[in-house]
């Protein structure tokens, strides 16, 4: 049968322009992009209070699961294939629609066939954002389409369509439905590496008595010479249309677009799976059809079978049911965000919204407490039984005497009276903490993520996790939502750094992790993120003296905090300067008896014992005093805190500072920490500190070294003296941390008077002061990083960047400025070339025009001249081999500093 698919008129360009408004739909509040399809595409997130995650592009496109990659309902992608591959993945829309005679066919939401019809596109998302609803009106054909995408913890992915005749009674024939839909057992490594191998296990089945589509493996993939059947699967089913046509793949997709109806598929093999349904219905004028396709993975063969008992009921029971499951997600994920203190009342609508999005990605980071201050028994025994076993068997008629329910005050009064150091610390890092997830993007090969909010048999389970940097920083906004567990919030950070003054990489519930060399590895490099690492200890410092006022000093001289023991060793200073990019020793010997203890005793392991494993406690004086001697023993007068960690500070955007950058931004946050912390010394009474021996003497030999070199804070630093001073203090932390690497964390303390404590925090914000007062620049504005360079006379020069916002940031809230200054400062930023007008806000860097490749890589003829310049390259052999061209300009190969 011969049928035409024409347009009623030709395209007209819609010169409606973009924006955005608040809006009602379906009962709700929604925030509405009109035509958005005249944007770039753009990549958003869904999200739920359950398991789920789901990316998509406003090309429709999308990957979605739960828990974590390798549970994927569609494959997991990074972000431009997925918007690429709007038409290959997700959903698939395919309308025939009959007006007078003609049949016209219509791909709502499709790229393929832009430009047909005269229509126009509208996004939704609502405020809690686990909504999201795409809209189609075709004025050719007087019809609009809207798919939503949501979730059910019961039912998995929801999308629902609802088509809405606008005009006269329509004939409909639609095929619609979910495209290459994975199976259980598909990893982001089969996915990626070997997807077709992958289709060829591929099994898609019906149940024809339900219309559930089951998509699992026929086998596992695997080369082991065993049998390995797949037992789970993902399925997909749908309601609201009666007695559709099934098809489990796209094989058929064509032929309804050329006008031939498709035959019912039951088993197919081989083949990427979908989920399509086929069916016809009049749509009578101002008629609204809906209909919704649930997806979900992980599924057994009990599952399975009681899903389809579920199908089996009346349509309309089954759609309540749905609706009260994803209404029911709803409240729950409000309840999530108004715990953190994420729901206000303003005028300003926008800003509103704007806060109930911050929380909730707070949350998602840094996690939120399960039950306020109330804490579970059980939950704290499975804490410590990960943590330390052996305290568990030790302290037994403790842990038998609480209350299978209290509070956390409650646990701090009852570990505090028994005067054990680690049942002390060990109370004060329970965090029950849930809804955290590892930060994750589908861009990001570095980044992973697990939602872990259940066990196995269903029950809620408590979790945290993420890398140090977003951890902390999303705990400072959860401390003033629940400021009494700030105290144990800045426990876990100081447990949580070295005794050489860094953090490692990553911290969990079950405590610290840290980067290990893979041979076969690019984004696996060992080295600390440091420059941030104040700022987020200060926030919970802050946060804490002002929701807890005098806690503090109470903790100062405790002995129940600890040093982790990353099996990191810092160079010489001698060696970071022949080569500063490559500052850290991996010890294996470290790693593996690190490895043992943790075997033996839980994670706790992974922190410095004694040689009879007895984990050794310092107060809480010492590790603020090693972390500040940490950057004090890397400050470059006039410079900044010299980046040798070999890590990127900041963002990865820094990557080439690393070992010859300066940073501002933490010199800034340092002035900050320095006077916060004489300001509590000042105010509080008591006895002399004592700290280890070690560190004592460290403290004594930075400050006889700021002492001998003040006078040039009047006089100002050469490059000569910036170079002596930077050499002190650079030995006197090679002394310390030989001592460290080769004796372990010793046991001797010794008293410090908290006079010499405030004495050095005074001097110490002089040279902090006078380097960041040195990077005011001539507009008015402050440099944020520099490089350093070294020359063969013992010399130490300071080189200057371009602006950054971040130095602008760090300098206004350091403390540093007067309001008259400030003013200034802001007055500069407005007018300068990090402020966009467009967007009335800043940009971190300045738009600049980057040399183009022929301006790469070369060195100008007169600079090449310098004999003593020629001699070093000559010297490096093939690495630096000059070569000289007709335009005089001598090219190199390598680098060189």
């Amino acid at each position: 049968m011969n049928k035409t698919y024409l347009a009623q008129t030709p395209l007209q360009i819609d010169d409606n322009p973009t924006n955005g408004r608040y809006t009602q739909l379906f009962g709700e509040t929604y925030y509405q992009i009109a035509h958005y399809d005249q944007m770039p595409p753009f990549f958003m997130s869904l999200v739920s209070s359950a398991d789920h995650w789901l990316f998509i592009s406003s090309t429709s496109g999308l990957t979605a699961g739960r828990t974590n990659s390798n549970s994927a309902l569609f494959p997991y992608e990074t972000s431009d294939k997925i918007t690429a591959h709007s038409d290959l993945t997700g959903s698939l829309t395919m309308i025939r629609a009959q007006r007078n005679g003609r049949y016209h066919l219509w791909l709502p939401l499709s790229q393929q066939y832009d430009g047909i019809y005269q229509c126009e596109r509208h996004l939704y998302k609502n405020i809690p954002g686990n909504k999201l609803v795409f809209e189609e009106i075709n004025h050719d054909l007087g019809l609009t389409f809207r798919m939503a995408w949501r979730t059910s913890d019961q039912f998995g992915f929801v999308r629902s369509c609802w088509l809405q005749n606008n005009g006269d009674d329509c004939q409909i024939e639609l095929l619609d439905g979910l495209q290459n839909l994975l199976p259980y057992g598909a990893t982001e490594q089969l996915q990626n590496t070997f997807s077709n191998l992958l289709n060829a296990y591929k099994r898609s089945e019906l149940d024809p008595a339900t219309g559930l589509g089951i998509f699992a493996l026929s086998a596992t993939l695997t080369d082991q010479a065993e049998p390995s059947e797949s037992l789970k699967a993902t399925v997909a089913w749908q309601v609201g249309l009666d007695a559709p046509t099934h098809l489990l793949c796209t094989a058929q997709v064509a032929g309804f677009r050329n006008g031939r109806r498709p035959t019912p598929e039951h088993d197919i093999c081989g083949k990427a799976g979908a989920y399509l349904v086929h069916n016809s219905f009049q749509l009578a004028a101002e008629e609204t059809k809906p209909w919704h396709i649930l997806a979900d993975v992980n599924y057994d063969s009990a599952a399975v079978t009681h899903l389809t008992r579920l199908l089996k009921q009346d349509h309309a029971n089954l759609i309540a049911q749905i609706e009260a499951d994803i209404d029911q997600g709803t409240d729950n994920l409000v309840n999530i965000i108004a715990s953190a203190d994420g729901l206000q009342v303003s005028a300003q609508e926008t800003t509103s919204a704007h806060h109930v999005a911050n929380i909730l990605f707070n949350v998602m980071r840094g996690g939120i407490f399960a039950n306020g201050y109330n804490i579970d028994k059980s939950d704290l025994l499975a804490f410590v039984q990960v943590r330390n076993r052996p305290i568990l068997a030790t302290q037994a008629e403790w842990f038998d005497s609480l209350p299978d329910q209290l509070t956390i005050n409650d646990l701090y009064a009852r570990a505090h009276a028994t005067g054990n150091p680690d049942l002390i610390r060990l109370s004060y890092e329970y965090l029950p903490l849930t809804f955290s997830r590892r930060h994750g993007d589908p861009s990001r090969p570095w980044n992973r993520f697990s939602i872990n909010l259940k066990h196995a048999d269903g029950t809620p389970r408590l979790d945290y996790q993420g890398n140090w940097r977003d951890i902390f920083q999303n705990w400072e906004p959860l401390a003033l939502a629940f400021p009494d567990f700030s105290v144990g919030m800045i426990a876990k950070f100081l447990n949580a750094t070295t005794a050489d003054g860094y953090n490692p990489y990553r911290v969990t519930r079950e405590g610290i992790e840290w980067e290990v060399l893979e041979a076969d590895n690019p984004w696996a490099n060992i080295g600390y993120w440091s420059d941030h690492q104040i700022i987020y200890l200060q926030k919970l410092l802050e946060v804490t003296e002002q929701v807890q006022p005098g806690i503090l000093p109470q903790l100062w001289q405790e002995p129940i905090f600890a040093h982790a023991n990353v099996p990191y060793r810092l160079k010489p200073y001698e060696e970071m300067l022949t080569d500063w990019y490559n500052t850290i020793d991996f010890d294996w010997d470290s790693e593996e008896a690190t490895a043992t203890a943790v075997a033996n005793i839980g994670s706790d392991g992974r922190l410095y014992h004694t040689e009879n494993g007895q984990i050794i406690h310092v107060t809480m004086v010492e590790k603020l005093l090693v972390l500040l001697l940490a950057k004090l023993t890397n400050l470059v007068p006039d410079g900044g805190i010299w980046m040798n960690t070999q890590r990127p500070e900041w963002n990865d955007a820094n990557n080439a500072l690393v070992g010859k950058g300066l940073s501002v931004v933490t010199t800034a946050y340092l002035r900050r920490f320095i006077a916060f912390w004489h300001t509590q010394l000042l105010g509080n009474d008591g006895d002399d500190f004592m700290v280890s021996t070690a560190v004592a003497d460290l403290f004594k030999q930075v400050q006889a070294i700021f002492t001998t070199h003040q006078a040039h804070l009047d006089s100002g630093f050469d490059d000569h003296t910036r170079r002596a001073i930077m050499d002190a203090l650079g030995q006197s932390a090679t002394t310390y941390r030989a001592n460290l690497y080769a004796n372990g964390l010793e046991t001797e303390q010794t008293a410090i008077s908290r006079t010499a404590i405030a004495d050095f925090l005074a001097i110490a914000q002089r040279y902090i002061e006078h380097t960041l007062r040195a990077n005011r620049r001539d507009d008015g504005l402050y440099h944020a990083y520099n490089i350093l360079r070294l020359d063969d006379d013992k010399s130490a020069a300071v080189d200057y960047l371009y602006l950054m916002l971040e130095g602008q940031v760090a300098i206004l809230s350091a403390g540093l400025l007067t309001a008259e200054e400030s003013l200034t400062l802001l007055t500069a930023l407005r007018h300068s070339d990090l402020y966009r007008a467009d967007q009335h806000s800043y940009m971190l860097y300045p738009n600049r025009q980057l040399p183009g490749f022929f301006q790469k890589n070369n060195v100008p003829a007169d600079l090449v001249a310098n004999s003593k310049l020629v001699a070093a390259l000559a010297s490096a052999g093939d690495r630096r081999l000059l070569i000289r061209d007709e335009a005089d300009v001598f090219h190199f190969n390598g680098r060189f500093r």
